[in-house]
């Protein structure tokens, strides 16, 4: 069970990281772009730290394909959330409809 769900755990951590290292530099736009840069490599460092732990673990039960069907449906709910809570830029409907169409197509991934 725990080789199951302890990828998916990962996966969420990491897109945490990632999130922040892409769009978390949004809110500082005045700062310089290399500082930017930088900082955003930092905390991406952290996200391959979870990252390459839950692919290589997921790869034990699930087929590549699904883990990136996986990561790209976690990529969006905490997207979803940052976006919202941190970036003060709530999603409108048609994101959200885009989003779903996205979900629908990892869905398929799994199907066997």
């Amino acid at each position: 069970m725990l080789e199951r769900f302890l990828p998916i755990l990962l996966l969420l951590g990491s897109n945490v990281f990632m999130t922040f290292a892409w769009y978390g530099h949004l809110r500082y736009k005045s700062s310089p772009l290399m500082l930017a840069i930088l900082a955003s490599w930092g905390i991406a460092l952290f996200e391959y730290c979870l990252m390459v732990p839950a692919n290589r673990m997921g790869s034990m039960v699930y087929s590549a394909p699904q883990l990136k069907g996986m990561q790209e449906v976690i990529t969006l709910l905490v997207f979803a959330g940052f976006s919202s809570w941190y970036l003060e830029q709530p999603l409108k409907w048609n994101h959200w409809a885009g989003f779903g169409l996205i979900v629908v197509a990892a869905w398929l991934i799994f199907l066997d």
